[in-house]
């Protein structure tokens, strides 16, 4: 059975009627496809499709959510008055309900974030482009004996969103992509790596054979790894590893975070948190963006947000009932649920790129660690306390020397990012939070 905006209409004026103050309603449908492999068999397919409606109530200034998959009228009837009942009982909260009508808009950008799914990805194609990235991997050299599997992966989806004070939206989108773990083994040691594609549209994911010797390469840099002895060195982080140390602080900026007092940056705004040429943004508007939307989980537009200028905090991602908690506006970064209340999450957010390259990057230290793999959630956020096992290959002389593991890399994020010397000019996006290789001084790695 379909749903349509006649229907949301429908719900919502029916809400209003029983007596509901205010109400949104969120419908989402989707399809997710994997097909993995390993050793060149097929290990797994999975294709799995949901559609839910999900409805938040407001009585006054209590609300509350409730969803259902079931798309029979009587079951979205019973869905409202449900909804409301339970509304209706919940404690008050003065900063909940509805962004202001005058916050919302109709003109809702295409960001290209779908496109009809190629005629010829048919179900052998999706098992054959895993097998070649596995075989791709497993022929670049004889030390690559086994495999964790590759996988090939899509998603699409359609969101519907309406709400009482007459927005109306929607948009559909679609992933695909493509991974690989190949595991490694010389003289007893074993060592796996991965490396991987995703992109909104099947002709712009990198090839089999690209992401297969990719992987390859990075799993027999590992081989012989030993570890180092304690000492505080320049530290540098390649984008996968840089792009998890931004993300950690897409967490110290959300809203609930700074008004809960749980984040080591509230009360900063205005100030320097990082290094001079550290520009932090979130951006949900890029075409085709991984993270991108034309509106959020409030209906609200979604919008380029400068977080960090030239090393100065100059936002937090909010959506409404954060930014009214903070006596601030909300930056269109509500996400939700069908079931769930809207919280806070980052869109594109991405540290930009500098002007030097990786190599030039590591040309400069004599003796450092540059890091591929961080283990561990040793982050705490209230006061950016920082502890991660890590992986990697020692620097000597300017020249990347050999595998490094079993050691550890500790410091203060306020520290870390006030210690940021060189930014890489090699920002690319391989998910909704990016960063290119990142310079840090005076980082402790423990290890012997």
């Amino acid at each position: 059975m379909t749903f349509d905006m006649n229907r949301a209409h429908y719900l919502l004026a029916r809400a209003k009627r029983l007596g509901a103050t205010s109400a949104d309603l969120l419908f989402a449908e989707g399809e997710a496809f994997t097909a993995s492999v390993r050793l060149g068999q097929v290990e797994k397919i999975k294709d799995a499709r949901e559609k839910v409606v999900g409805m938040r109530i407001f009585v006054g200034r209590r609300q509350a959510m409730s969803a259902t998959s079931d798309l029979a009228d009587a079951s979205l009837d019973g869905l409202v008055e449900d909804t409301l009942a339970m509304a209706r009982v919940t404690a008050d909260d003065p900063d909940a309900g509805l962004p202001e009508r005058e916050e919302f808009r109709l003109d809702l950008p295409d960001l290209g974030l779908w496109e009809p799914e190629p005629v010829d990805l048919t179900l052998d194609r999706r098992i054959d482009l895993a097998r070649e990235t596995e075989a791709a991997a497993l022929s670049s050299d004889a030390r690559l004996t086994n495999s964790d599997g590759a996988e090939f992966g899509s998603s699409s989806s359609r969101i519907l969103f309406a709400n009482s004070h007459g927005f109306r939206g929607e948009y559909a989108g679609a992933t695909y992509g493509l991974s690989v773990v190949p595991i490694a083994a010389e003289n007893g040691s074993m060592q796996r790596d991965h490396w991987y594609s995703v992109k909104r549209r099947f002709a712009l994911l990198d090839s089999p054979e690209s992401i297969g010797k990719e992987a390859a390469r990075r799993t027999l840099r590992r081989l012989g790894a030993r570890r180092v002895k304690t000492q505080r060195v320049p530290v540098v982080f390649d984008p996968e590893v840089s792009a998890g140390l931004i993300g950690q602080l897409a967490g110290a900026v959300s809203g609930y975070a700074i008004y809960k007092g749980a984040s080591f940056l509230v009360n900063r705004l205005g100030e320097a948190i990082a290094a001079p040429g550290v520009t932090i943004i979130d951006d949900g508007t890029i075409p085709a963006g991984l993270g991108s939307k034309p509106f959020d989980g409030e209906g609200l537009p979604t919008r380029r947000t400068v977080v960090v200028e030239n090393g100065v905090l100059k936002s937090y991602l909010l959506d409404t009932y954060s930014a009214r908690k903070l006596s601030l506006r909300s930056t269109g970064n509500a996400t939700r649920g069908p079931a769930d209340a809207p919280t806070v999450s980052p869109t594109n957010f991405y540290l930009e790129a500098g002007a030097v390259s990786p190599e030039e990057i590591v040309r400069e230290i004599p003796d450092g660690f540059y890091v591929t793999e961080l283990i561990g959630f040793g982050v705490n956020l209230v006061n950016g306390d920082y502890s991660r096992g890590a992986v990697g290959l020692w620097i000597s002389g300017g020249e990347l020397a050999y595998p490094v593991e079993e050691v550890t890399i500790a410091g203060n994020l306020k520290e870390m990012l006030g210690s940021i010397t060189r930014i890489g000019n090699d920002l690319v996006f391989r998910g909704r939070i990016a960063a290119p290789t990142i310079r840090i001084d005076g980082l402790t790695v423990a290890g012997a």
